[in-house]
């Protein structure tokens, strides 16, 4: 019969914090079972004899080994939940702004609140977008709005839960609002509707139908976090110095633009767009992997077997639009990357996908990600307001040596 061990015998044993138990248990070093009541962990007590015995794991070469305990996020094997539920089931059957609520205060709101940023903010926002020149990606002009935004908040140094809450829904609002219209303004949805067909117009000119507006929600859902990445990160570390929630969202803007992270859905569109058609997809992916470049939308740091969230998304996608020429063209590349045995893709090739099959500007992808991904950080810094303090990595110095004075 196997022997378990708790999380803090399993610690004690290895010699570690309980964060960097979990830490193993994120990266597949340890297994973690469940406790018959659903409130605690169990690990096989053989198995972490095993590991005791060969010391702590090496981590991989260029990934720093950085924890923090947090109750927001949990990713095990292919499993991703928030708050203790499945990301999955929550993308299908609740609203993005009930999510976010469950990711802030966790639990599901009680009734509808809407969500507006004040007519200042509004005003500040689209001010500051308005002067960028046309034609730049939207990612630019949130990086923008935010501190645009922050100007007009007398109170954003008011960092109690409710105060951060309340913010958060306004950020996010105003992210949306202030993105210039792809549509005529008369067809805009007001502060009372979901975020998602707020978004879908600023985004797009063509009408959504509901199975797209479905997918685009459940893109947000699903994106809205995903651990420590690393704009969370950033965006943690500013929060826990008591950097405003405005500040937070624009470190986590300019972390999550990086083209090994956020960013990663502007290659993965630009690959979709480069192929004619299905049959021009083999000369395209070839061309690539003759350059030495990776296939962008494909292989995840985290989701060895497959990213549950791409396979999703991109169900959700089919169904809403199967005749689509652009979806034909990533079903393609995906039978193309599956031929020569490339990685499976994860969820920037999925967002790529919704975007090209919608008609949607180009860079997208990284919008609907950051609008997403602002719940996420938003959660993060209600957990580091109320920690101790800076969250403060040391380095492992590496340089010459100390030069002493002879």
């Amino acid at each position: 019969m196997t022997e378990f061990l708790t999380a803090a015998q399993a610690a004690r044993r290895l010699g570690v914090k309980p964060a960097t138990l979990y830490a193993y248990v994120s990266r597949g070093v340890l297994r973690r079972d469940r406790a018959a009541d659903g409130r605690g962990s169990l690990f096989d007590a053989e198995e972490v004899e095993r590991l005791a015995r060969r010391g702590r794991p090496r981590r991989p070469a260029g990934v720093a080994d950085i924890t923090v305990e947090s109750a927001i996020t949990e990713i095990t094997g292919d499993r991703l939940r928030y708050r203790g539920l499945d990301v999955i089931r929550l993308a299908t059957a609740r609203t993005f702004e009930d999510v976010a609520e469950l990711l802030w205060t966790g639990d599901f709101p009680a009734a509808p609140v809407p969500w507006m940023a004040t007519p200042a903010a509004l005003a500040a926002g689209r001010g500051a977008q308005a002067a960028l020149p046309a034609g730049i990606l939207p990612l630019e002009r949130l990086q923008v709005i935010v501190p645009a935004m922050a100007v007009t908040d007398p109170l954003r140094l008011q960092l109690d839960p409710a105060a951060v809450v309340a913010a958060g829904r306004s950020i996010i609002a105003g992210l949306v609002d202030c993105l210039p219209p792809a549509v005529p303004a008369s067809d805009h949805p007001g502060p009372e509707y979901p975020i998602a067909d707020r978004l879908w117009p600023r985004l797009c000119d063509r009408r959504a139908s509901p199975a797209l507006r479905r997918a685009l929600s459940a893109a947000l859902i699903l994106l809205a976090d995903h651990e420590l990445a690393a704009s969370t990160l950033a965006a943690r570390a500013a929060a826990s110095v008591r950097a405003d929630p405005y500040a937070v969202v624009a470190t986590g803007l300019g972390a999550m633009s990086g083209a090994l992270h956020g960013g990663a859905s502007l290659g993965a569109e630009a690959l979709l767009a480069a192929a004619a058609g299905p049959d021009d997809v083999p000369r395209v992916v070839g061309e690539l992997l003759r350059r030495g470049e990776k296939v962008p939308g494909f292989g995840h740091f985290v989701y060895r077997a497959g990213d549950p969230r791409a396979v999703l998304l991109l169900d959700l996608v089919r169904r809403a639009a199967p005749k689509s020429g652009q979806l034909a063209v990533a079903e393609a590349v995906l039978a193309e990357v599956r031929r020569k045995s490339l990685p499976e893709p994860n969820v920037d090739f999925a967002i790529a996908t919704l975007a090209r099959v919608a008609g949607m500007v180009r860079g997208s992808g990284e919008a609907i990600f950051a609008v997403a991904r602002t719940s996420g950080w938003i959660a993060h810094a209600l957990e580091a307001y109320a920690g101790p303090g800076p969250l403060r990595p040391r380095a492992v110095y590496t340089g010459p040596p100390a030069i002493i004075d002879p």
